[in-house]
């Protein structure tokens, strides 16, 4: 089971937290496309509370924190 965690305005119209199954060789990018998510619309991945690259292979087990961009002034 691969737990992400959505922040931001990436919970408009998303749950807040979304279990899905393993699959072996899933990545961040599978999931990104999964969620019909954008990658312009990632600015922080996190695998397990730390910085990663969304081509990485995740682990069952994993927690996935996904944060868009934000702005303000």
């Amino acid at each position: 089971m691969i737990e992400i965690r959505l922040f931001a305005t990436l919970r408009e119209r998303r749950e807040k937290i979304i279990k899905i199954e393993f699959k072996e060789n899933i990545t961040g990018e599978d999931i990104l496309e999964d969620l019909n998510i954008s990658k312009k619309d990632v600015s922080i991945f996190l695998i397990n509370g730390f910085h990663s690259s969304l081509d990485k292979k995740l682990s069952n087990g994993d927690i996935i924190s996904i944060f868009p961009p934000v702005g303000g002034g």
